[in-house]
């Protein structure tokens, strides 16, 4: 329905992929989260099975203690352009700043030296209302749309309802074959 996926996007949230592309795969993602981790490199599959096909958003669900102030980094970095990088050096160090499913922000803050971020500029922004807002809107969307665990992926609107890789390839194949 048309509320739900108004909830759904977010102005300049971190996305990649065509962008003009039919088929848009949104995740609700913690980064402290272990099964996020894994389906990372899973849906990077998915998207080079169907090049130019698919674009992936990616929403804030900090559900894990510690986790609202990583997201706050990784909006940070996505200002400067450098999301991608930030994310992936997170959840490939993801056992150094996560421990017993508590993140741990100052050493989550120590890795991202090695993305090569403005210092000043990020130190500027983890204070700014615009990260603070995006950070927000996508707690409140997903609070909306009862994303109650993560990763939570909904294709072209449609929710994720049976977890699992196998379930998230056929929901995005069945979406591809509607829209192309």
């Amino acid at each position: 329905n048309e509320s739900s996926l108004a909830l759904l996007e977010r102005t300049n949230a971190p996305m990649k992929g065509n962008e003009d592309a039919k088929v848009t795969i949104v995740e609700f993602f913690d980064p402290a989260c272990g099964t996020c981790r894994q389906f990372y490199p899973l849906v990077n599959r998915i998207m080079k099975l169907h090049p130019g096909k698919i674009k992936l958003v990616k929403r804030y669900a900090p559900l894990h203690q510690g986790s609202d102030q990583v997201v706050k980094m990784l909006e940070a970095a996505h200002l400067q352009g450098k999301f991608w990088p930030a994310v992936e050096l997170l959840y490939t160090n993801q056992n150094a700043w996560v421990q017993h499913h508590v993140a741990q922000p100052e050493l989550a803050l120590t890795l991202l030296a090695k993305v090569r971020l403005d210092p000043v500029k990020f130190s500027a922004d983890l204070q700014s209302e615009a990260v603070t807002n995006a950070v927000l809107k996508d707690v409140n969307d997903g609070k909306l749309l009862k994303v109650r665990a993560t990763p939570q992926f909904f294709v072209n609107g449609k929710p994720l309802i049976n977890f699992g890789y196998e379930p998230l390839v056929e929901l995005v194949e069945e979406a591809i074959a509607q829209a192309y």
